[in-house]
């Protein structure tokens, strides 16, 4: 998800840098270069953006399975109970 978001992130910022620039009507180096640093910075931020959320999103997951697991274990547990109390 990471990766993701710094292509994202990064493209967005090189676009409008890009626009921004011509619309003013920019020299095209200093255009460029600006287009380039803007792109690199918002891509570093789109990749920790990225990685908190798809380490949220599986911390999520990870416990709902985990829960859902518990309580499908319980109720196991329980239908062995009253079968063995039904054998005896």
């Amino acid at each position: 998800m990471g990766r993701l978001y710094c292509g994202i992130l990064g493209l967005i910022a090189f676009v409008t840098i890009c626009a921004r620039g011509w619309i003013h009507r920019e020299e095209t180096l200093s255009i460029m270069w600006a287009g380039w640093l803007a792109m690199i910075a918002f891509a570093a931020v789109g990749l920790i953006i990225g990685w908190i959320a798809g380490r949220t999103i599986e911390d999520s997951v990870n416990t709902f399975i985990a829960e859902e697991l518990a309580a499908h274990q319980a109720a196991l547990a329980a239908q062995a109970k009253e079968l063995e109390g039904r054998v005896e």
